[in-house]
């Protein structure tokens, strides 16, 4: 049941684009660290080629992605059918955080729409893709993305967002400093 492929094809790609919610998991080389998975949604997500793909990061209450891949840039990003067919897409790969000041922002920024409280770009060299069925993955209907993350970051305004991701964003749980972290050094 499980395919694996050294990149997107393009009915992948077609999987992909039709799904409105995908998943990020990273985690530390340290065995006593913390794996982390987080939703992603929004429109935040991009193929740019059948090797490289990347999402647009909002602000959050952690910055685990980051810290992670700043450390040894593993990466494996999920999309589930929760309508449709069945079946279950992952990328495997190495990732890489582009900041609002790396030259990379702006090539890669114009791909997304502008949603308040953008504070990174998180990259993927895509390494394998593994399909499987998904057949254990429930149906659920689609109702529309939520707002409320885009709302508080334009509430905030920069100065604020920028103060926020300071005290919140620099150091994962594990004592990661993120890219963000290490602008400041």
């Amino acid at each position: 049941m499980a395919q694996q492929y050294d990149s997107l094809t393009p009915k992948l790609q077609d999987f992909i684009a039709q799904q409105q919610i995908f998943f990020v998991a990273t985690a530390p080389l340290s065995a006593e660290g913390h794996v982390n998975l987080s939703p992603k949604g929004l429109d935040s997500f991009r193929i740019l080629s059948p090797h490289r793909v990347a999402y647009l990061d909002l602000t959050g209450s952690g910055n685990e992605t980051s810290a992670h891949v700043q450390e040894n840039g593993r990466i494996t990003l999920m999309f589930c059918a929760f309508q449709g067919p069945p079946l279950i897409l992952r990328i495997y790969g190495q990732g890489t955080t582009v900041l609002p000041q790396s030259p990379e922002w702006d090539t890669l920024y114009p791909l997304f729409p502008p949603l308040s409280g953008a504070r990174q770009i998180l990259h993927v060299e895509v390494a394998k893709v593994q399909t499987s069925c998904g057949m254990g993955v429930p149906r659920f209907g689609y109702e529309g993305q939520r707002n409320e993350l885009v709302d508080w970051a334009s509430q905030k305004g920069e100065d604020g967002l920028n103060s926020y991701r300071q005290t919140k964003n620099r150091v994962s749980l594990d004592g990661l400093v993120t890219p963000l972290g290490a602008v400041d050094r």
